[in-house]
């Protein structure tokens, strides 16, 4: 583990960064589904970022700073942020099947404590797993309602799955038919998402405009533009680098713009555009690169 391996860096973290700040984003990397302390999970991230830079830093120095920022914003926030909403994705998926699961165990006599037990035995992927803490939670002697409560609070990040627990919630603490509720939870859930579906569906075209645009088309045009300034010998060398980072720098401007917008065409939100603008992203920067590397005689 990290904080074996790097006790000293775990170390300094703990003293740099505020412990609210750690438990925050202990929080997060949990949602992800990432058995990583906060500290621990840092430390990889720096490191990661630090090899990545050397490697870099063999070729070109210019570019060692952006590669180290670029790799540990990508580590400690992009790729939990990935798995936190291909998670949440995958569990809202998979929750009208539990439903359905539950209300038929609920109809064949057990109570609800048992049938949340017994879908601990079926195979719904990450929702599994969340069915499983809260039993054991229950086990230790918190109430069944507390329990799903947890589970709402831990996935509040999806509305679907925060607004389905929390009636399930408001069922049971009334006395509510258990099955009844379930079984319409589950239909509004599977509407809900096949509204989101026809969506992504309807905005299919607007989409792939935006990442063949600032992801291929546009970068290729400002890469073959900064070649042909260096193939002319226009202005001064560092006139010329100066040039070419700006462009570079449009390059990546464009892509997270475009990157939020695609979120709020697919999805309504500009957060979720942020997994869009790190593909765009990488994709513009390669195209930029190799375009400006291009062999153009005149």
């Amino acid at each position: 583990m990290p904080g074996k391996l790097s006790p000293a860096l775990t170390g300094i973290i703990r003293r740099i960064l505020p412990e609210r700040w750690l438990k925050r984003y202990e929080l997060f990397i949990y949602s992800a589904g990432m058995n990583f302390l906060a500290v621990e999970y840092l430390v990889v991230s720096l490191l990661s970022a630090l090899i990545g830079a050397l490697v870099v830093w063999l070729f070109s120095t210019l570019y060692a700073l952006v590669t180290f920022v670029g790799i540990f914003v990508a580590m400690a926030f992009g790729y939990p942020y990935l798995r936190t909403g291909m998670r949440i994705e995958e569990m809202e998926k998979m929750l009208p099947d539990a439903f359905f699961y539950l209300a038929s165990s609920l109809r064949s006599g057990i109570s609800f404590s048992e049938a949340l037990e017994d879908l601990t035995t079926a195979k719904f992927g990450a929702l599994t797993d969340e069915f499983r803490k809260t039993v054991s939670e229950i086990k230790k002697g918190r109430s069944t309602a507390d329990a799903l409560r947890a589970f709402a609070l831990r996935n509040r990040k999806s509305p679907v799955l925060y607004r389905s627990m929390m009636i399930t919630i408001e069922a049971l603490e009334r006395g509510a038919p258990m099955s009844d509720v379930l079984v319409y939870v589950a239909n509004d859930v599977r509407e809900i998402l096949r509204i989101k579906q026809e969506r992504k569906a309807s905005t299919g075209m607007q989409t792939m405009f935006f990442i063949v645009a600032s992801g291929i088309v546009g970068p290729l045009i400002l890469g073959v533009v900064a070649k042909i300034m260096v193939e002319m010998g226009t202005g001064t060398l560092s006139s010329i680098d100066t040039v070419r980072t700006i462009l570079l720098a449009f390059v990546v401007l464009q892509a997270v713009v475009s990157g939020l917008g695609i979120g709020v065409i697919r999805e309504g939100k500009y957060l979720t555009g942020l997994k869009y603008s790190l593909l765009l992203l990488l994709m513009g920067v390669v195209v930029f690169q190799g375009a400006s590397s291009l062999n153009i005689a005149f």
